[in-house]
């Protein structure tokens, strides 16, 4: 559905006419009219009344001087404004006059022209309309006229046929269809077709809309039957009917159906055309003038005098018109034109909005509806372009957002290992500002050397076999520390995937790297290991100690009193090494057992805080001190009384202070400040409490740190390496992270920090 055009803004488009001079063109043509109209009424009364032509010449004479005197006001204004845009410049004026220059020489020098002819032709050839060959050429336009109303007839008499032939074949309930069609054919007002007796069987073109059209007579019917077609003119002599606009040609043709028989009636077609206006008006002036020929004979002069009046006063309408309608014929034909140059104009500054177009059914009205058709088009298309666009935008952010949320990490390189974008799973795993290294090689970043090497060389060992062998991907795990040395959890394990993503331009394809930091399930999986191996050293190993044990003891008791002083001292001193040795055997298979068969937590509720203050009970107090009796290592403890209660299992989390406590006292064992602190601390943000041991002694070397929750792993001489192993298990069954590393001041290791993080209780 098309729109109507937005209203034209004067002073974006120049060629919009303003109020005043539309009306006066309107003032103008009703003038123009009026004068018009009484012209044709004095010509029309001057040959029966010219005594009325006479008496109201002057008259007329002096209204045609003064509407001459106001249109030449107007022609002056009009030309006054169209010399003031040529010099302001104003856009398309230039134009516009052209076009007004034009149409004023195109109407005025053929008016002057026919005037000096027709004025010459007036004064001194019209004694010659009075003579023989006048009355001959009136007569020969008589029969003129009437020859060529029979020559249309016969034509429209001999289609009419040629059309019933075509209907022979068509039933009457098809018809209407074929009237139609035949009705433009022979460019017919009016087609009927009748029955043999009359009767209406289907009609095309005016007579639809009659109950009962017009049939034909009997005495027609006949004359069509015998003759096979039939033309009639009507309307000469109807009463009350202008033949010029009523005049017709009715013609009947038979319709002969190929299967006609003995006792069916052909059916008749009826065509009737309206004969021209202009040729009716022609033939009627024609029998008029002859008749008024007769009349103007004896008038000569009066008529002369009337002509050459009548011609006198259409010259100064016609020329001042002409002028005028110059103008407004100029500008109505520029505007069209200046419309299309403001509106490209507009285009190519970038304005697609909505513009203007004219309605009329000329061409360049058509131009002006399909320059806005095609502005609204690109206005539609750009918008479909910018909806893309915020497609693309909203699928890039989501795709970003994506990223940005995996566990895993991703970072993209170019073909030289140069780091082009990451995500923040990338910088949380390798624990690197990676958005800072954008453009540089992985291999730069400090902490990330080798691990950047080694990428690089896969992917390059991928590029070559993936020629050879159609490879998608390669994947490989890699072991590499943190970038920030003495941090938690510095070990890493990761496991990658490399391969090559699709490239925009030839030799330019980026390179994906995705990896994920698995040392959780590497620990969990030697944690496993070693809980079986533990399981079966305490299935196998216990079990022999107790008969060495006893045959020791036994071997003594034998043997006492029979041996000699010397070797009865070595006997006693070896039993009692063998029993100390089992004593010591048996107490490390219960600690891989307990590690083994450490039961699953049942969380509870339980009061971090209450919990530390009953463990510290079993060490000595002095002040706010907290000294072991054995180690002697003072326990200073900083409690948050914000602290919610947190969801455990007591007992074992007893196990966990014990276990933290003792390696941090041992710990302290040659330190010149011998400290340790227990500290609780409430984090409102993440709604974790944390349970953090610190100790003043050498810390963990690199190596030890890069393992130490794993069991048999310990700096102790006479350490089995379990406590930080069951710690970590401990933690894991409360969903608790646990954090160690070397507690730095000043770039010197002080001494070592392990912290657990709890969930509080519901």
């Amino acid at each position: 559905m098309s729109t109507p055009p937005p209203a034209e803004d004067s002073s974006r488009y120049p060629m919009r006419s303003s109020a005043a001079f539309r009306w006066a063109v309107l003032v103008a043509a009703a003038v123009i009219v009026a004068i018009a109209i009484v012209l044709l009424f004095l010509l029309t009364q001057a040959t029966g009344n010219r005594e009325l032509y006479e008496r109201n010449y002057g008259r007329l004479l002096v209204v045609n001087i003064v509407v001459a005197a106001l249109l030449l006001l107007v022609l002056v204004w009009v030309g006054w404004r169209l010399v003031s845009r040529v010099r302001r410049g104003k856009f398309g004026s230039r134009l516009l006059v052209k076009l007004a220059a034009i149409f004023a020489l195109v109407g005025f020098l053929p008016g002057v022209l026919i005037y000096v002819v027709s004025y010459q032709f007036v004064s001194r050839s019209i004694e010659s309309w009075f003579d023989v060959k006048v009355e001959g050429a009136l007569d020969a336009g008589l029969n003129l006229g009437r020859a060529t109303l029979d020559t249309l007839a016969n034509d429209l008499a001999n289609k009419t046929r040629a059309a019933a032939a075509q209907l022979a074949e068509t039933p009457d309930a098809s018809a209407p269809l074929a009237l139609e069609r035949l009705r433009e054919q022979l460019s017919a007002n009016d087609l009927i077709l009748w029955s043999g007796a009359g009767q209406l069987i289907a009609s095309a073109g005016q007579s639809r809309f009659q109950l009962n059209p017009e049939r034909p007579t009997p005495q027609q019917l006949r004359n069509v039957r015998s003759q096979r077609s039939l033309a009639v003119i009507e309307g000469f002599e109807e009463a009350g009917l202008n033949p010029v606009n009523h005049a017709r040609i009715k013609a009947l043709a038979v319709v002969f159906h190929p299967t006609l028989g003995l006792l069916a009636e052909p059916r008749v077609l009826q065509a009737t055309q309206s004969l021209p206006p202009t040729l009716m008006a022609n033939a009627i002036a024609v029998q008029e003038a002859n008749r008024e020929y007769q009349e103007r004979a004896l008038a000569r002069d009066g008529l002369r005098r009337m002509y050459i009046g009548t011609l006198t006063l259409s010259l100064f309408l016609a020329v001042f018109g002409a002028v005028l309608l110059a103008v407004v014929l100029g500008n109505q034909l520029a505007r069209p034109l200046l419309l299309l140059a403001a509106g490209v104009r507009e285009v190519a500054a970038g304005d697609l909005s909505p513009k203007p177009a004219l309605q009329g059914k000329d061409e360049l009205g058509g131009l002006t509806r399909s320059f806005a058709e095609m502005t609204q088009q690109l206005a539609d298309a750009r918008a479909a372009v910018d909806k893309s666009m915020g497609q693309v935008s909203a699928a890039r952010a989501n795709l970003q957002t994506i990223l940005d949320n995996l566990t895993a990490g991703v970072i993209v390189l170019d073909e030289h290992g140069n780091i082009q974008s990451s995500n923040p799973g990338a910088t949380r795993i390798l624990r690197a500002p990676l958005a800072a290294h954008e453009g540089r090689p992985l291999a730069s970043v400090e902490g990330l050397e080798a691990f950047g090497t080694s990428v690089q060389q896969q992917f390059d060992e991928y590029m070559n076999e993936r020629k050879q062998h159609g490879l998608d991907h390669w994947q490989q795990s890699f072991e590499l520390n943190a970038a920030q040395p003495g941090s938690p959890q510095n070990a890493l394990t990761l496991v990658a995937r490399g391969a090559e993503m699709p490239a925009h331009h030839p030799g330019k394809a980026a390179r994906l790297l995705v990896f994920d930091d698995i040392s959780e399930i590497v620990s969990a999986q030697r944690a496993q290991a070693w809980g079986e191996v533990a399981r079966r050293l305490a299935h196998e190993i216990k079990n022999p100690l107790t008969p060495i044990q006893l045959s020791a003891e036994r071997l003594e008791m034998k043997l006492s009193g029979k041996l000699a002083e010397g070797e009865q001292a070595i006997l006693a001193k070896s039993v009692h090494t063998i029993v100390d040795q089992v004593d010591a055997m048996k107490r490390l298979v219960n600690e891989f057992r307990d590690y083994a068969r450490l039961p699953a937590a049942q969380l509870k509720p339980v009061d971090l805080n209450a919990l530390v203050g009953d463990v510290l009970h079993l060490y000595a107090r002095e002040g706010n001190e907290h000294r072991d009796e054995s180690a002697r290592v003072p326990v200073r403890m900083e409690l948050d009384p914000a602290c919610p209660k947190v969801m455990g299992d007591a007992q074992q989390l007893r196990q966990v202070l014990h276990n933290l406590l003792q390696n941090a006292q041992d710990a302290t064992e040659g330190a010149a400040r011998r400290e340790v602190t227990l500290r609780t601390q409430w984090n409102a943000v993440s709604r974790r409490v944390r349970l953090i041991v610190q100790d003043t002694g050498g810390g963990f070397p690199d190596h030890i740190l890069k393992r130490a929750f794993e069991p048999y792993v310990t700096t102790k001489a006479k350490g089995t390496g379990l406590g930080l192993a069951v710690v970590k298990k401990i933690a894991d069954e409360h969903g608790a992270r646990v954090d160690l590393k070397n507690r730095v001041e000043n770039g010197t290791v002080v001494g070592a920090q392990v912290s657990l993080s709890f969930a509080v209780a519901a």
